[in-house]
């Protein structure tokens, strides 16, 4: 079997931020159903864990196999790295492999903007504008490519970003000054007047006072997965509309929603979640802010490596 690998280079340019989004859209205005979507599955590794998420759909099933390496950073190495397998779902054939991180990197901003782009414009609140302050919680990769998503969705936003190194915000604001996109150091200061706030980061406490986001913000935090983490605080949590990349994923691991309120109470309240959101199910509140929050699912890679494998599957056939 002559398997070929596309490697990271080859999903980022069949992926480009805007393809991404509208992928994910569109599989999410079809039959993809995030509450369907199979637990993801960790076990123990050397100074870290693997991660498992399979998904499955009528064209395609596949499988994402990941390693999670907290002290790569420090040594200068990455924490995530993996493949992706890729299958036809008639026969369970493998077709295709591909780079497991780089999927991730892009498919991970793709559904945060997903989310924000469909509560800006979805009816019940003051009008979105077209001009949007965004301000970015994290200077690693999720924070460089969340703003490049960001960019392709509010081209007309401004952004800024709150890291822990002040080397690593600089860095990212000179990558992204290499694409043509302006990004300015933030702090604190900077919560209250921000239309948009994105949190990408590896922080397992909140990362600001919840009571300071204006009451028309959106807010995604998507960095973090267990229900001992939590980049956001309580008092945000229950001062905002609610939206969450899939009800199930986020009872079993939105460490954000479950101190807040008890998974009972989360089924009482019944959040909508993406799908419901891109297809007009979700009214916003005016006067309250709306938090996205999202643990990452394996539908989104599948989708994503799906497009991947159809842009060169002529040369496979």
């Amino acid at each position: 079997m002559n398997l070929p690998y596309f490697d990271a280079a080859t999903v980022r340019a069949s992926l480009p931020f805007d393809r991404a989004i509208g992928a994910l859209e569109d599989a999410l205005r079809a039959d993809t159903d995030p509450e369907i979507d199979a637990p993801r599955i960790f076990t123990p590794a050397p100074r870290g864990e693997f991660l498992l998420m399979p998904a499955v759909s009528e064209g395609y099933t596949g499988l994402k196999v990941v390693t999670l390496a907290p002290e790569n950073p420090a040594k200068g190495e990455e924490k995530i790295q993996g493949v992706y397998l890729l299958f036809n779902s008639a026969n369970l054939t493998p077709i295709a492999s591909m780079d497991g991180a780089e999927l991730t990197a892009i498919r991970t901003p793709a559904a945060t903007l997903t989310a924000v782009k469909n509560i800006a414009s979805a009816p019940g609140a003051t009008d979105f504008t077209q001009t949007p302050k965004i301000l970015v919680f994290g200077a690693g990769i999720q924070g460089v490519n969340h703003i490049r998503a960001a960019h392709s969705a509010f081209p007309a936003g401004t952004f800024s970003v709150i890291g822990q190194r002040p080397e690593r915000v600089q860095a990212l604001i000179e990558t992204l000054a290499g694409d043509g996109i302006a990004v300015t150091a933030g702090s604190l200061e900077d919560v209250p007047n921000a239309d948009v706030i994105l949190c990408v980061t590896s922080s397992k406490t909140p990362l600001f006072d919840g009571s300071l986001p204006a009451d028309h913000a959106i807010i995604a935090s998507v960095g973090q997965h267990g229900l001992d983490a939590r980049e956001v605080d309580q008092t945000l949590v229950k001062r905002s509309e609610v939206v969450v990349e899939g009800r199930g994923s986020s009872w079993r691991e939105s460490g954000n929603l479950i101190p807040a309120r008890s998974v009972e109470e989360w089924k009482d309240i019944n959040p909508s979640n993406l799908k419901e959101l891109v297809n007009g199910q979700f009214k916003r509140v005016d006067g309250k802010p709306t938090l996205y929050t999202g643990v990452g699912m394996a539908w989104e890679d599948l989708v994503s490596a799906a497009v991947v494998y159809e842009d060169h599957r002529s040369k496979y056939a």
